[in-house]
């Protein structure tokens, strides 16, 4: 590694903090001009840092912490700093790589959508050094790049307390991605990983399905969308040689990987060895109906796998009775099955919700997207009304026009609040993230 590297991970960013920008408010002052009401110990801990660095203290992150400090005061534990810069409720600016909220201690910090940049990404390093009770860090699409991810991981070398990491959006690239690996070869603390559209390349997913052969900590990891060339499936024939030998991971991500019926087969072949995943996302792929056969015939000897994600693939009629009939007469563990956008018709359809009249284990399946004849609209109509298949557990509601049933979307799925949360109340359900709920793994979504 060279010398410019390991300096710039001691002494900072390669780039220096900007000089703070004179304003007509002192810095102590909200945005309106007005002196905060400090009472809290975050807020005390931000406006302190806030004079400190000459900032002019933003408004929406004092009331998060008035909020966190009064949760604090009743007791609560496990509480997360939740700045999201997505959120319709932030008025002001969004947080920046040299914002004092980075500097804060809880035990979860939440800065997604801002603009944290590798700037921030130093600091971020600096507090998983020093902290010693953050569990949860979520930093997706922070423009952090592969001087960021290097900066992050290296910090992670030493670091006994963080078990879920949130790096999604962020490009850092394959270089980035090779640091993450190094550091799953030290870290022993880390749970969960989400590296998802963060421009791996061929190199780093390789990097990491090696290292995961040997991780017996790493529960969850995502590494949706990698930049992968050629039409080899190499990434998959070594994800699924790691799924051999690892025997801890629960959780596993593969969507935008350029799939086909080779790969799902290498990724089969595994599952009759694996004894632990619970939870495999392969959606957005170019699986057909021949790789469904695979599919079907390990899911009637594999116990252990009970979320299934083939959406927005090509498994059509074929593919959903294959697996219809693996459901309906071999199959009693899996719990939830996703075909959203297979160019299924209402045979293949029908043909599922069959299954679910034998198999009691089976209590999720999401179809939106796909070709509804009345056949289709009729037999999903019955099980929900027979209360065999529950509306929460479901994407489509049925409705009545001139004596005839149609179908609705209903915005539940598997991971409906990967990208974004609503601010409302119903954030708070499962049905929207039902994958999770299922399969828990790490502390928060």
């Amino acid at each position: 590694m060279c010398g410019s590297r390991k300096e710039a991970a001691r002494a900072g960013p390669r780039f220096p903090p900007p000089a703070p920008t004179t304003t007509p408010n002192p810095s102590w002052a909200l945005a309106d001009g007005s002196a905060p009401e400090v009472i809290g110990h975050l807020q005390e801990n931000y406006y302190n840092l806030c004079m400190e660095k000459s900032q002019k203290i933003n408004s929406f992150i004092l009331h998060i912490l008035q909020e966190v400090d009064e949760e604090i005061e009743k007791g609560s534990e496990g509480i997360t700093l939740n700045i999201a810069g997505n959120s319709c409720l932030m008025p002001e600016e969004k947080v920046t790589g040299t914002s004092a909220c980075i500097h804060l201690c809880s035990s979860g910090l939440d800065v997604r959508y801002n603009f944290v940049s590798d700037v921030g990404a130093y600091y971020a390093a600096r507090l998983l050094q020093k902290q010693h009770n953050l569990v949860y860090l979520n930093l997706m699409f922070n423009d952090i790049g592969p001087e960021g991810g290097e900066l992050i991981a290296k910090a992670l070398h030493k670091n006994t307390t963080l078990k879920y990491l949130r790096m999604t959006g962020n490009k850092i690239e394959n270089k980035g991605g090779m640091f993450f690996a190094a550091m799953l070869q030290i870290n022993s603390s880390l749970e969960k990983l989400d590296l998802g559209d963060c421009d791996l390349g061929m190199q780093s997913v390789i990097a990491l399905a090696t290292v995961l052969t040997q991780n017996q900590t790493i529960k969850g990891i995502n590494l949706n969308r990698p930049i992968l060339y050629g039409e080899q499936e190499e990434s998959t024939v070594h994800l699924g040689h790691m799924l051999k030998e690892n025997h801890c991971l629960v959780e596993l991500h593969m969507c935008k990987h350029n799939i086909k019926n080779c790969g799902i087969k290498q990724l089969c072949d595994a599952l009759y060895l694996n004894r632990s995943l619970r939870y495999l996302d392969v959606s957005c792929n170019k699986i057909t109906r021949d790789g469904m056969v695979c599919l079907a015939d390990v899911l009637k000897s594999n116990t252990t796998l009970e979320v299934l994600d083939l959406s927005f693939n090509r498994i059509e009629n074929a593919g959903a009775k294959y697996l219809s009939e693996t459901l309906a007469s071999h199959n009693r563990s899996l719990r939830a099955l996703s075909v959203v956008s297979n160019n299924i018709e209402g045979e293949g359809l029908v043909a599922l919700s069959e299954s679910m009249k034998t198999n009691p284990t089976f209590s999720n399946v999401y179809i939106w997207g796909n070709k509804f004849d009345e056949a289709t609209c009729v037999a999903y109509s019955d099980l929900i009304q027979m209360d065999r298949l529950k509306p929460d557990n479901t994407d489509v509601e049925p409705f009545m026009v001139d004596g005839h049933v149609y179908l609705a979307e209903v915005s539940n799925g598997l991971k409906k609040h990967y990208y974004w949360r609503p601010t409302y109340e119903e954030a708070c359900t499962n049905s929207p993230n039902a994958g999770f709920t299922l399969v828990p793994v790490g502390e928060h979504l």
